[in-house]
């Protein structure tokens, strides 16, 4: 156990980024067909295929999930990984050939570097080229190259964002999270109740909080408008897609208990499923597990976050 997303059997993950242009992504490869569902709870979301996995429709399973940074040029990126899927046989099979299944949901990180450099196919590609069932890399990578949080006082006031994973496992079931956090709010420590990372403030040390900025003002102030938080949770218990999808959903209680304020007309945030097991579970305890890992990553990323783009980060230089 590496407490990565890795964790889980049957999952593999890359990343590729743009040092340079401060921006980068990250691919979820399935080994074999996975069960997918997905919740969208942020107000400005870039997606792909995210309508392909609701409950209703034809797609069971997906081969893939693409993050990544450049709000939605940054989509480009997911092309990559439909061509490196293709020439590795997975996709749905439609008779003249397959047609990989993708999604995936982007994060906006224009301002922090170059808005001209973002996440293209051959990005998406090399990504699928680094991927491996035991990457556990954290903080500026991939997706959260560009990252930042605590949006509230402006470019003066932010703090490095980044990737972050955990697993934890529960008898023979293992559930892993990976998610790239570049959130308006604060980072919140569950266990202490207090801000880890976040806006920082014009005096002092002390965090004043994202929603006491809000507070002054009832028209509202968000000077940079470059967030959102993207992530994966992973199992290896059997879920229906209708089930996955309910974990997609319950998964975002964990973003909701590091993160303040969460799901922000600002903030795109997403959640994705990914089953790739066949040991039965109760969906209650998977979807319970699956926000409390998702928290952990969270956590585990901002603290792996170091300084960069002149952005002061928790780990430092």
């Amino acid at each position: 156990m590496i407490n990565s997303i890795c964790d889980v059997p049957g999952i593999l993950v890359g990343h590729a980024q743009n040092t340079e242009g401060g921006t980068g992504c990250t691919v979820i490869i399935a080994v074999e067909p996975a069960a997918a569902g997905v919740d969208v709870a942020g107000g400005g979301p870039g997606t792909r295929e995210t309508d392909a996995l609701n409950p209703i429709n034809l797609v069971q399973t997906i081969n893939a999930v693409y993050l990544g940074g450049g709000s939605a040029y940054g989509l480009a990126g997911a092309d990559g990984v439909m061509r490196w899927c293709e020439e590795n046989g997975k996709g749905l099979d439609v008779g003249v050939g397959i047609v990989p299944i993708v999604p995936g949901a982007v994060l906006f990180d224009l301002p922090i570097a170059s808005y001209s450099i973002r996440p293209d196919a051959e990005m998406g590609y090399q990504a699928c080229l680094n991927a491996t069932a035991t990457e556990c890399s954290m903080g500026n990578v991939g997706a959260g190259t560009g990252a930042t949080i605590g949006k509230g006082r402006g470019p003066a006031g932010l703090m490095k964002g980044g990737i972050g994973t955990a697993s934890l496992t529960v008898g023979d079931v293992v559930l892993g999270a990976i998610v790239a956090v570049n959130c308006f709010g604060d980072i919140i420590d569950e266990k202490t109740g207090k801000i880890i990372a976040g806006t920082r403030p014009e005096e002092g040390s002390e965090f004043q909080g994202t929603l006491s900025y809000l507070k002054q003002s009832l028209n509202g102030i968000n000077p940079i408008k470059s967030n959102t938080t993207i992530g994966v949770i992973a199992t290896n218990a059997r879920l229906t897609k209708p089930q996955a999808t309910k974990v997609a959903k319950m998964t975002h209680d964990g973003y909701a208990r590091a993160i303040n304020p969460i799901h922000t007309m600002y903030d795109g945030d997403s959640v994705f499923c990914m089953s790739t097991g066949d040991i039965e579970a109760d969906l209650t305890v998977i979807g319970s597990m699956a926000a409390e890992v998702m928290s952990m990553a969270i956590i585990a990323g901002i603290k792996a976050a170091k300084t960069a783009y002149g952005v002061p980060g928790y780990a430092g230089e």
